[in-house]
Order: structure tokens, then C-alpha cells, then sequence
């Protein structure tokens, strides 16, 4: 806590006749009842595995539920005639063995600019965490995902969720996260509508979303 914050609280708890100290204050804030609904079904009841699919597939990604051995597999069929891919540093290379010869795998190192990018037709990336109730997908740019432009500037994105990777909800999922890293939330792929609602995708990020549910 920054001493400008330390006097003007001071002064607050003079004002009011409290003599709290702030671990004090601290300690009584974390202990206030917060009965949230944090939920909108039971979690005990209810598949989160097959709740994020359904939900990711309504923001118009495609989603596929693999098994861990079948996703080489998977991936190659999914970016099947494509010409060139992102690989970022700590994705497993198994991931990539099904590749056809002529793809052409780039690293981003040196990091790549913006107009290197455009011409990439897309990126492959596991993920931090994704959220079952929202459909939605948690990357913290940490090993095998990489830095934020890698996975906004192609125009498609094929991603790994691992089963255990799906939290029930939002409070689940932030729960995993580590709050000192940088967070995308990716919901489908990017869409935006104007004022006669006509929907126009692409224009803030990838315009085609590809995820695979291993596990």
C-alpha cells in the first residue's frame, strides 16, 4: 500500500473515531458474507466438458471433442491444405506430427511484426483455462501460446483445450489463473455488428475460431 493511500485512509478513520488498522480492515472485508450465485446449473449435474463445447459452438467456433492420442490427427485435418502456421515456443511438437510435408511452420523469434503476420494463415495454441458456462476461452500467453498478436492478427485460429482445463464458471476459471499474467478471453471468433445489426467477423481478431476438446 503506497503511503499517500496509508495517510488518506488514517485520516478517513479519524474522521469517522475508528482506530482500525488496515490488516484489520483488510481482514474484515474478506470475512463479509458474499453468498454470489456463482452458477447458472449444478456443476455436480451437469457435464462442464460437453457445456463448453455446446456453448463455444453458439459463438460459431467449430468444435471437435478428441482424444489426447487423436489429436495430431486432428490437427492436421483441421488446417488440411493450409500453407503456413504460427508455432509458438512450448507447444508439443507431437501436436504438429501429422502435418503435411509443404506446411511451412514459422516461429516468432525474432518476433514477428503486424504485416508478418497478415501473411500467416493462422496459429496453433493450447490455452490457460476456458469457462464452461460462457463458452469461453482463457489464454494467459504462457508457454505454447504465445504473445497476444500471434492469436489476433491471422486469420485463423485452431486451439487446444484440454478437458481439465474447463472450469464450471467464471469465478471456477479465474480461479486457476495466475492474476500477475496478461489475460485474452476469447469468445468465438472476433464479430462485430453495426447499427442495422449486420454482423461482420474478423475485424478485431481471427475470423475463423477451430477448437479441439482433448480428453
Amino acid at each position: 500500500m503506497s503511503d499517500a493511500r496509508d495517510t488518506i485512509l488514517a485520516r478517513i478513520r479519524a474522521a469517522n473515531g475508528t482506530a482500525a488498522t488496515p490488516a484489520e480492515t483488510d481482514a474484515a472485508y474478506a470475512a463479509l458474507p458474499r453468498p454470489y450465485r456463482r452458477a447458472h446449473h449444478d456443476p455436480a449435474a451437469t457435464d462442464v466438458v460437453a457445456l463448453f463445447a455446446e456453448r463455444a459452438a453458439d459463438y460459431r467456433a467449430v468444435v471437435e471433442r478428441v482424444p489426447e492420442t487423436g489429436l495430431p490427427g486432428a490437427i492436421a485435418a483441421a488446417v488440411a491444405g493450409v500453407t503456413s502456421l504460427v508455432v509458438p515456443d512450448g507447444l508439443p511438437e507431437d501436436w504438429l506430427a501429422g502435418l503435411a510435408p509443404g506446411t511451412r511452420l514459422v516461429r516468432d523469434e525474432p518476433p514477428l511484426s503486424a504485416a508478418e503476420l497478415d501473411r500467416i494463415f493462422g496459429v496453433v495454441t493450447g490455452c490457460a483455462a476456458a469457462i464452461a458456462e460462457t463458452g469461453t476461452i482463457i489464454l494467459d500467453h504462457g508457454p505454447g501460446q504465445g504473445r497476444r498478436a500471434l492469436t489476433l492478427v491471422p486469420d485463423f485460429h485452431l486451439v487446444v483445450v484440454r478437458a481439465d482445463q474447463v472450469a464450471a464458471d467464471i469465478a471456477d476459471a479465474l480461479a486457476r489463473l495466475d492474476p500477475a499474467r496478461p489475460h485474452t478471453l476469447v469468445s468465438g471468433p472476433s464479430a462485430t455488428s453495426d447499427i442495422e445489426l449486420i454482423r461482420v467477423e474478423g475485424v478485431h481478431g481471427p475470423r475463423n475460431l477451430h477448437v479441439l476438446v482433448s480428453g
